[in-house]
């Protein structure tokens, strides 16, 4: 094992996560250990992760409008705290990488605001088609909308280039 995902659920909730990532982190120097969240603790976690050896830390932000937000994550908190997270974790020296889930109708307008919010941070941002995962989403193939019209969106703002693969 090379690399190690925590995830599901929220795992930032788990009380004394900071120990686990320790932990995990001393069986080999070389473990890659991330974590993906929805940020809504992270601000008062990120040091302590950061200090327990943690890689990288993945957080998903569908949109940076409240609303949109809270309807796309049936959470009640809102956007300022995900985005005061992210700046903890990356004041904290954790690589940050945001998760985007556009759906048609309810957030592919907020491709754009995400794009020029993270420009030049030196955050990964990574726009993910909504996908069907199961009886649990209500997938409809009329709401994705595909990378092609996201990097379209993006392209007509934005110069982009394409990468390799990290």
């Amino acid at each position: 094992v090379r690399k190690l995902r925590i995830t599901g659920g929220e795992p930032l909730l788990r009380r004394d996560l900071e120990h686990l990532v320790a932990a995990l982190t001393a069986i080999d120097d070389e473990l890659d250990v991330t974590l993906t969240t929805n940020g809504a603790v992270l601000t008062q976690k990120a040091q302590a992760l950061a200090d327990a050896g943690l890689s990288r830390i993945t957080v998903s932000l569908d949109s940076l409008d409240d609303e949109v937000f809270r309807a796309m994550n049936d959470v009640d908190f809102p956007v300022a705290r995900v985005l005061a997270g992210i700046d903890a974790a990356a004041e904290a020296g954790l690589p940050v990488k945001v998760n985007v889930v556009v759906k048609r109708g309810l957030n592919e307008e907020s491709v754009l605001d995400i794009a020029r919010r993270f420009r030049g941070t030196g955050h990964t941002v990574r726009f993910i088609e909504f996908m069907d995962v199961g009886a649990t989403n209500g997938w409809r193939l009329d709401d994705v909308v595909p990378a092609a019209e996201v990097v379209a969106t993006i392209g007509a703002e934005f110069p982009l280039e394409p990468v390799g693969a990290a």
